[in-house]
């Protein structure tokens, strides 16, 4: 089973996608901007949505690919979204409202609709399309996890673990976790610049400084992957992480990578 990247960017620009990841034919995890480089066909055969949290470079495909698939997916029952109860609250009230877009949890009609939620806890293991998917902490601004994914029939403790932090500031309940896991690689996100200190912070997100700070608490040597940093920043970024000469194999996150679980 294959991951592949859609979109890893922190916004938007000519060749820059927001956050979502391609698991297998059947699952998306997270839904930014990137899930619209997927065919129709693709888009039709996604039966599982993951979401680390509400904000909308994250989100944003759920709906749009909702309305493109309607048709073609008559029949096969709804997409699944996952997320944390307070996510879903947030998409009911302000994105799927009627307002902002139409209401696809009870369209075409409540018997068969497009979207269902599904409530996520923090810990929880799911085994869908396959894979197996943890739930894991993040710290951001809004109550928001990551994600563990593992290969199918390879998720006891020594099995390897390709793992997405989503948006997060500095998250030691992260590190606790990920110290019982193999991790072969870990996404992890650096939205700015050292120079941008007061709005990373307040923010809750990563730059290279608090970035050296938290993989100062990894066990082991996966390959370590930054993603979410904002268009146009990607070299200066990368230059000041490289500057720190820590002791991974760090490179930049890109559209159309993909991770292979099975390997």
């Amino acid at each position: 089973m294959h991951i592949r990247v859609l979109g890893c960017s922190g916004s938007i620009a000519a060749g820059s996608r927001t956050t979502s990841f391609l698991l297998g034919q059947h699952v998306l995890i997270d839904a930014g901007t990137g899930v619209g480089d997927l065919s129709l066909d693709e888009l039709a055969r996604i039966d599982h949505v993951f979401l680390t949290h509400s904000h909308l470079d994250h989100v944003l495909g759920v709906g749009l690919m909702a309305d493109s698939v309607s048709r073609r997916r008559a029949g096969r029952g709804p997409i699944t979204v996952h997320a944390l109860p307070e996510t879903i609250a947030a998409l009911q009230t302000h994105i799927f409202n009627g307002v902002v877009w139409p209401d696809f949890s009870c369209l075409p009609s409540p018997e068969s609709p497009l979207l269902t939620f599904a409530p996520l806890a923090l810990g929880q293991r799911l085994e869908v399309a396959g894979a197996v998917i943890e739930v894991l902490s993040a710290a951001h601004t809004v109550p928001a996890v990551g994600y563990a994914v593992f290969a199918p029939g390879k998720s006891g403790h020594d099995a390897d673990a390709w793992v997405f932090t989503g948006d997060t500031g500095p998250n030691p309940a992260l590190w606790q976790r990920l110290a019982h896991l193999s991790v072969a690689h870990l996404v992890i996100e650096t939205a700015f610049g050292n120079e941008e200190a007061a709005l990373a912070d307040v923010s809750k997100h990563l730059r290279p400084e608090t970035l050296a700070h938290e993989l100062a608490q990894l066990r082991g040597k996966p390959q370590v992957h930054i993603t979410h940093i904002k268009p146009g920043e990607v070299t200066a970024v990368m230059a000041q992480i490289h500057a720190l000469n820590l002791p991974w194999v760090i490179s930049p996150l890109q559209a159309g990578q993909t991770f292979d679980l099975s390997a």
